[in-house]
Parts: structure tokens; C-alpha cells; sequence
């Protein structure tokens, strides 16, 4: 084997130990995290666009299919964002369990967030969000008249004929919200990118972050069932 190759499995050796390790893992996770949440912003602004009327989120639509490079390389690179961050967690989690199988025999109050102390069963919740985001909206499954290519009449038809997806999504918003405050503050400090702060209610980027998306996710459902979202489909259309 000759000296480049010797360097270079050495450092892929490095490499794989790194990601292996509980610091790389952490890595992993952040970086992963931090991709999903700038795709939902990308999302919550396209989803905005169905206040400009069905001309422009339907365009917007048209031009991501029409593009399937650009559509399916964002797919496949968010697809590995969420495969990398959910086997992070689990494998971190699995550290942690095993580093002390034993609990504690008393646990003393510390001051944590909502969002902190119930991380695992909302990442439980927005794992069972997804799959039925996918089914009602990206195939259509969950939907009667599901049209295909016109987001604007699938979101008009969907919170205006059926109520317990604008209730079940109104109450994931928040849960979304929840999950992104702890989740992008807990990856700016993984990544160095913030110094400690004694009060964990002071995180002015995580906050804005998940208000926002909060605020921009939420306002469709509530703006169809108030009617500035339209108009309603046909009785026809929605059978």
C-alpha cells in the first residue's frame, strides 16, 4: 500500500470513529436539525403564497415539477437529513440508557422548558404528523378530491370540508413549534455557535425561529376556515 493510501485510510479511519462517537453523533444531529428547519421555512413562505390567490402557490408548485432535479434532490437530501437525525437521537439515547441503567434514586428540580422535558414524545408525534401530512397531501389518500398539481384547491378543500384536519393540524403547529425552539437551540449550541446562558428561557434565535414558523404554518388553516383562503370547492369537488 503506498503512503497516499495509507494517509487516506487513516483518515477515513478518523472519520468513521468521529461519526461514531457521541460528539460526532451530537454533530450529526445538529447539522441535520438545522437543514429540516430552514426546508420548513421554505415551505411555511410557499404555503403563504396561497393568500396571493391560486395563481401563485399553484406556480410555484409548477415550477418544482417541472424542475425534478432541483425537486427530487431536495427530497432525497431531506430524506437523509431525517434518517441521519432520528438514528442520532435513537443511538444518543441508547448512550445515555446505558451509561446509567440504573435511575436515580432522587431527581432534583431543575428549570427546563416545556419543550425540553417532552422532546421525546413530541419527535413521537411529529414522526406520525409526517406520514400523515404525506398521505393527505402529497398523495393524496387521505383526501377526496385530490387534485393533482393545484396545492391551492387540495388546502382549500382540505380545512374547509374537513375539520379534523384543520383541528389535528392546528394542534401539530404547536407541537412543530415546541420541537423547534428546544431543537434549534439545543443544535446552535452543539455547533459552538452560541455561549451558555443560565436562563434556559433566554434564546432569542430559537424563539423567533419557532413563533415564526408557527405563526406562518398556522395562519392557512385558520385562514380557510375564516374564508380569506378561497373559495370553498364545490360541493362537487370535494366528494
Amino acid at each position: 500500500m503506498t503512503a497516499a493510501a495509507k494517509a487516506g485510510a487513516s483518515r477515513r479511519g478518523r472519520l468513521a470513529t468521529f461519526a461514531s462517537s457521541t460528539v460526532g453523533r451530537k454533530i450529526a444531529m445538529a447539522v441535520s436539525g438545522l437543514m429540516m428547519a430552514g426546508f420548513l421555512v421554505i415551505h411555511m413562505t410557499a404555503n403563504l403564497l396561497a393568500y396571493a390567490g391560486p395563481e401563485h402557490i399553484n406556480a410555484y408548485s409548477r415550477f418544482l415539477h417541472n424542475v425534478p432535479e432541483l425537486l427530487w434532490g431536495a427530497r432525497i437530501a431531506l430524506l437523509a437529513a431525517l434518517v441521519v437525525h432520528v438514528t442520532s437521537a435513537i443511538l444518543l439515547t441508547r448512550v445515555s440508557a446505558t451509561a446509567r441503567p440504573v435511575g436515580y434514586d432522587q431527581r432534583e428540580a431543575q428549570v427546563a422548558t416545556i419543550a425540553a422535558r417532552t422532546i421525546r414524545w413530541l419527535s413521537v408525534l411529529l414522526a406520525l404528523f409526517i406520514v400523515l401530512h404525506l398521505l393527505h397531501f402529497t398523495t393524496g389518500t387521505l383526501l377526496p378530491g385530490f387534485a393533482e398539481g393545484d396545492p391551492y384547491a387540495n388546502l382549500v378543500n382540505a380545512f374547509s370540508t374537513q375539520r379534523w384536519a384543520a383541528a389535528f393540524y392546528l394542534v401539530m403547529m404547536v407541537v412543530v413549534g415546541l420541537h423547534l425552539y428546544h431543537g434549534t437551540w439545543s443544535a446552535i449550541r452543539t455547533l459552538g455557535l452560541s455561549r451558555p446562558r443560565r436562563n434556559p428561557f433566554s434564546r432569542p434565535v430559537a424563539t423567533v425561529l419557532a413563533v415564526a414558523l408557527w405563526l406562518g404554518f398556522t395562519a392557512v388553516p385558520v385562514g380557510v376556515l375564516l374564508g380569506l383562503v378561497g373559495p370553498r370547492p364545490s360541493a362537487t369537488a370535494s366528494r
